[in-house]
């Protein structure tokens, strides 16, 4: 009967996963928010240029975060007043002065969703490249 040797190469699979894993993560989040901003509807420009993206790597699990830290973001990704996505804002409109101190009458902002249709138009993309990261690193 012949010797069967096994040799264990599972911490070098695993840490090329990783590899693979981080290198998407970053590459990814770089792509949605590139792609947040050029969907971004811009008068002063400061919600386009607000958004960021970053990484978190945890042993179990890493994950890529895109989003804004201004509260326009917010509204533009899911509308305000009678425009709000979910039907749940003010009614009736409103009243207000913007910075420039000029008075206005809105029944609110339309979603413009920056962020959701940036995940949508880049999804498949993104898959393929994860395919081609791991299989490089498979490899």
């Amino acid at each position: 009967m012949a010797d069967i040797e096994f040799t264990d190469n599972s911490a070098v699979v695993k840490a090329a996963l990783s590899e693979g894993v981080r290198a998407f993560l970053y590459e990814a989040g770089g792509e949605l928010q590139a792609q947040t901003m050029r969907n971004s509807r811009v008068d002063t420009g400061q919600t386009r240029g607000s958004y960021q993206y970053k990484v978190e790597e945890g042993s179990g699990e890493s994950t890529a975060h895109v989003g804004s830290n201004l509260q326009n973001a917010i509204w533009e990704e899911f509308g305000t007043g009678e425009y709000a996505l979910h039907g749940d804002g003010r009614k009736g409109g409103w009243k207000y002065v913007d910075a420039k101190g000029k008075g206005h009458f809105t029944r609110g902002k339309k979603p413009n969703r920056p962020l959701y249709n940036a995940f949508n138009a880049l999804r498949e993309k993104l898959k393929r490249r994860l395919e081609e990261i791991l299989t490089s690193k498979m490899g």
